[in-house]
């Protein structure tokens, strides 16, 4: 027979305010609502410690050794005195056991002390230790009155909780908050926290109950039962993370209707044998016949297609809407910029030269003349293919049929944005979202684990490596006459300098005594400079960017708002100043501005003289490879991921425990296991899973962004 507990929404005294604990008055429920987020019991259960303290046994004082780090120990006040003045006043006592002397010493707080310890009495301290004249110390110990009851020390390992300044001034410091969860633990029996996982998986991995492990989290009785319910509840983490991500993903593939792509028709195959200027690599047709799978299916394809910069993705994106095309349907490519917009426009109009397509490009840019034709064009059915920005997305744009859709730079396009994609057809239009920042596999299980995805991961044939080389500022002058030595071979370079936010006046005067230097070096009329940064006016950026891409200056200087949208195939140096302020990702996504044609291209990274330890890193993962996965990971291990739903891109998944970067075997564990239950009972109505079905009902509901790609 069954035996887990089924869980009720009425009867859980986790959902109780926290105000109903004792200790906690209205004012102390303001603060932790307001400094740590903690409204309920639930969410007290859920602050974890950081730490915990050994204080389960009493060492005699001869027992410390210079190594020791941390001690308990009792014994009696033998005596008490403050000695020195003004600032360097500080409080001295002795406690004795039976075999030997350790000193204590307090440098603040001294009137309190003395009020509280009294000669004569027995004390339990516990502190981290030093040693002064070879003598044993401890500054500012824990110190209680010494009884039967904690004689033999506590029979747990003590929690370190998180506090801040605003709560530690109202009593609430970490050790308070250690004491509230005592008491939460009072309150609360095995019925509070049932157990959510099916039996079969806590046998499998051998995890220690829901129930246990939350309170072995917080009071371990020893160091190896607090590493069992960490990993527990991690996995629990994990787990639901997973199912209720692939549950999504099942719903979609259930419900989702999708216009069904029958055929490979004449604009397609006329395009792929007479006018493609390449041959596909294995990867690019390897991501169109996923595709073309998809769009056949009859089913909303959904698709999420990653790949370094330069490695094909518009080629498969354009493909894709010929094939849409054939079967009568209008297309959409959306960009983050009005210059990758224009540079889509033009190189596939380009491409598609001679065939008969009507291809439009809608920007704010656009007049109201050229809009008024566009608009009507897209409603009648005679654009086939739309390029644009976000104007793309306004209400007053209609399509006739609109049945495939594209996002570039995805990651620049807040998901509520992508999502207005989906209103413009009856029946949803597939979806493919593209992004030139390749994401590790663990980020993509968990942030995209309801989508279908794919990777491009080769490089078109002919494509050379860039070199990437670290230089520090003083040798600003060689690199400078290296650039030159280019520029005489008819190359371009970009010289680029951070501007952490465009309102900074600090970084922007930095950029503006940046642009005088390099036009030091290279005075006109020898050299033409052009300049672009956030600040300027959006028709003036467009004019100075579009010079550079027509070749009319050698050298472009700017802040990273050249990061998407410059397509300069002649360009050939890339120059990062102070690189050290610059993330993984971003400094990737930079050099990927060179290299995009036939010369050999070079990325220098200039860096100031003091670098921290994770700068060094990251430029150390710079110059030892191209590899964009490579970077991603390591971009994943210094930096941490982005929220898993949610419309933020950036901050941290929000799991209270895990860490999809060291814990991935578990990751990995929890997927497998989702797959394996959802395999065999999609809609969990088996009795072994009820609980976990009847837990996820019991999940505040939300918005599901996850399932908008």
């Amino acid at each position: 027979m069954y035996k887990h507990t089924i869980i009720s929404s009425t009867s859980n005294i986790l959902s109780s305010p926290v105000e109903y604990l004792t200790g906690v008055s209205a004012v102390r429920g303001d603060l932790l609502r307001k400094e740590l987020g903690i409204f309920t019991f639930k969410d007290l259960l859920e602050h974890y410690p950081i730490r915990h303290v050994d204080k389960t046994k009493v060492d005699t004082i001869s027992s410390i050794l210079i190594e020791t780090e941390y001690a308990q120990v009792a014994g009696k006040l033998i005596s008490m005195q403050i000695v020195g003045e003004k600032r360097s006043r500080r409080l001295i006592a002795q406690l004795k056991d039976q075999t030997g002397i350790i000193e204590l010493v307090w440098f603040q707080g001294i009137q309190w002390v003395e009020k509280i310890l009294h000669i004569g009495n027995q004390y339990l301290v516990f502190g981290k230790l030093g040693f002064f004249m070879g003598k044993p110390q401890m500054a500012h110990p824990d110190i209680e009155n010494y009884t039967p009851q904690n004689a033999g020390g506590k029979s747990y390992l003590e929690p370190v909780y998180p506090s801040t300044e605003k709560l530690k001034a109202k009593g609430l410091n970490g050790k308070i908050i250690g004491k509230l969860t005592q008491e939460l633990f009072q309150r609360i029996t095995e019925k509070d926290i049932p157990e959510n996982l099916p039996d079969s998986i806590l046998k499998e991995f051998k995890l220690m109950n829901r129930f246990d492990a939350c309170k072995q989290i917080h009071l371990p009785v020893s160091d190896k039962n607090y590493r069992q319910a960490l990993r527990r509840l991690k996995f629990e983490e994990l787990f639901l993370a997973q199912l209720s991500i692939q549950l999504i993903k099942l719903n979609r593939l259930k419900t989702s209707k999708g216009l069904v792509f029958e055929k490979i028709g004449v604009l397609f195959n006329d395009f792929y044998e007479n006018h493609i200027p390449f041959q596909l690599t294995n990867a690019q047709k390897n991501v169109l016949k996923e595709i073309r799978k998809d769009i056949g299916s009859g089913r909303q394809m959904n698709r999420l297609l990653q790949g370094d910069v330069g490695s094909g993705k518009t080629m498969v994106a354009l493909l894709s809407m010929l094939i849409a095309a054939d079967n009568g349907y209008q297309s959409v490519l959306m960009a983050p910029t009005e210059i990758l917009a224009q540079q889509h426009f033009n190189s596939i109009t380009d491409l598609l030269k001679g065939l008969p397509l009507n291809i439009s490009l809608l920007t704010g840019s656009t007049t109201a003349k050229e809009r008024k034709l566009v608009l009507q064009g897209c409603e009648e059915g005679s654009v086939t293919i739309l390029i644009g920005t976000h104007a793309i997305i306004e209400d007053k744009v209609v399509f006739k049929n609109l049945g495939f859709s594209v996002v570039d730079e995805q990651h620049k396009f807040g998901v509520a944005q992508r999502a207005k994609l989906w209103k413009k057809s009856v029946v949803p239009p597939h979806v493919l979202v593209m992004t030139a920042t390749p994401i590790p596999r663990t980020l993509a299980l968990t942030v995209y684990g309801d989508l279908d995805f794919s990777v491009i991961d080769e490089l078109p044939p002919g494509r050379q490596p860039i070199t990437t080389v670290q230089r520090n500022e003083t040798a600003r002058p060689q690199v400078m006459d290296f650039i030159k030595e280019q520029l005489q071979l008819g190359r371009q370079a970009y010289v680029v300098y951070p501007l952490i936010e465009e309102s900074s006046k600090l970084d922007f005067e930095n950029l503006m005594k940046g642009f005088e230097e390099v036009k030091s070096f290279f005075p006109e009329p020898a050299y033409w400079i052009s300049m672009v940064h956030g600040k300027q006016p959006a028709a003036l950026k467009e004019t100075n960017m579009n010079r550079f891409v027509q070749g009319d200056t050698q050298i472009l200087v700017g802040t990273t708002v050249i990061e998407v949208g410059v397509n300069v195939p002649n360009a050939s140096v890339m120059v990062i100043e102070s690189a050290e302020k610059f993330g993984l990702s971003q400094l990737h996504q930079l050099r990927g501005r060179v290299g995009r044609g036939a010369d050999k291209s070079y990325c220098i990274l200039l860096t100031g003289q003091k670098i921290s330890h994770d700068a060094r890193e990251r430029l150390k993962m710079m110059v030892s490879t191209n590899d964009g996965f490579k970077i991603s990971e390591k971009d994943l291990e210094l930096r941490g991921p982005g929220e898993i739903e949610g419309t933020r891109q950036s901050g941290t998944l929000q799991f209270k425990l895990a860490n999809i970067v060291d814990d991935k075997v578990i990751l990995e564990a929890a997927r497998n296991s989702v797959e394996t239950i959802l395999t065999k009972d999609a809609d969990l109505i088996s009795p072994e899973n009820q609980p976990l079905k009847t837990f996820l009902q019991l999940q505040k509901t939300k918005t599901r962004w996850s399932k908008i790609a």
